[in-house]
């Protein structure tokens, strides 16, 4: 009888929170429990998870990626990509890896992800650690402790990457195009981009420092330095002076020249990024925008200054964060044969 009182009770109660449910606007409630469901995901993940079935696993991946960086430095920046490309479609599940088929066009196809290379990378350390434990480790674990360790032999900081991952079986070139936050993208947008994988304005701003290495397409650029508004115009946002020099690389129509991101620094992991942007000189509209927030700007401001020094360790705790995204694990997915094709 206490019990049915209780429940007579509570009853109401219980009605009345799912009319609220009811009436709570049904995208925030999916963006709520997606978001649920990653995190839940991501308890998979472990640190040193193949010690047991792979205990050289990491190794192999690090041998693997030294001997690649070493005769090729600029390796370092389309590995990092290639894994962020990766987690924010569908997750850190490999799926950027997979090829297109003829009655599917891939997210590696998708136009974003034309420009990524190191797949020749990935394979190499798949093949390696194949021959040493069949079927056992994921390609996104592979991407995941790639990216990390590439980084960090060119001067940038290490993280933990907790592994675990499982590889996806369904890649959409539409999901890449729709998904990537764009180099043409404003503050808003990039801000919806990231908040939509769970991740921060600070993630934002952070996350956006990896373009402290690597290059730039000047066809991305062409229409900053001369069509801006429709009418011949240069981008304002972009410093004049440095406008004129991109001028003198990039011409009308040009698709094949590529331009540093952080000009004379772009093989070295470090903080120049910031004081680029801060002086108006991002090659991206996606880096201008970061001077449109004041969360966004206060951060670039501080890490252009003497008194920026956290950048490393930030940049380490949001890939941490990057690496969870809507992983696969326990029974999920598969663990690929090849990273280019499901099994």
């Amino acid at each position: 009888m206490a019990i049915q009182k209780l429940l007579s009770l509570l009853f109401p109660q219980l009605i009345l929170f799912f009319l609220f449910l009811s009436s709570t606007n049904s995208q925030l409630l999916n963006l709520n429990i997606g978001l649920c469901l990653d995190l839940t995901n991501s308890k998979g993940l472990q640190l040193g998870f193949y010690k047991q079935t792979c205990p050289n696993a990491e190794l192999i991946v690090h041998n693997v990626v030294q001997k690649f960086i070493s005769s090729d430095p600029t390796l370092a920046a389309p590995l990092l990509r290639m894994h962020f490309h990766d987690c924010f479609v569908r997750g850190c599940d490999g799926s950027v890896l997979l090829n297109s088929t003829s009655t599917n066009q891939a997210e590696k196809d998708a136009i974003p992800n034309q420009t990524l290379r190191g797949f020749n990378v990935i394979d190499a350390i798949k093949s390696e650690i194949e021959n040493n434990c069949t079927g056992v480790v994921s390609c996104a674990d592979i991407l995941a402790l790639a990216a990390r360790d590439s980084v960090q032999m060119i001067g940038g900081p290490s993280w933990d990457v907790p592994t675990g991952r499982r590889d996806g079986s369904v890649s959409n070139a539409s999901e890449a195009s729709a998904q990537l936050p764009s180099p043409f993208a404003n503050i808003t947008q990039l801000k919806k981009n990231f908040a939509a994988k769970g991740l921060s304005v600070e993630d934002l701003v952070v996350l956006s420092g990896a373009h402290t290495i690597g290059i730039g397409q000047c066809f991305v650029i062409s229409d900053r330095l001369y069509n801006f508004s429709g009418r011949g115009d240069t981008d304002p946002s972009l410093n004049a002076t440095y406008a004129a020099e991109l001028k003198t690389k990039c011409k009308p129509g040009d698709s094949t020249t590529v331009v540093e991101m952080d000009p004379g620094s772009s093989r070295t992991f470090d903080s120049d990024y910031y004081n680029v942007v801060n002086t108006r000189r991002g090659i991206f509209q996606s880096d201008a925008a970061l001077l449109n927030d004041i969360q966004t700007r206060t951060y670039v401001l501080l890490q252009s200054s003497p008194n920026g020094t956290t950048f490393k360790q930030d940049f380490g705790s949001s890939m941490v964060k990057l690496g969870r995204i809507g992983v696969l694990t326990g029974s999920q997915g598969e663990i690929r044969k090849q990273c280019a094709l499901v099994n």
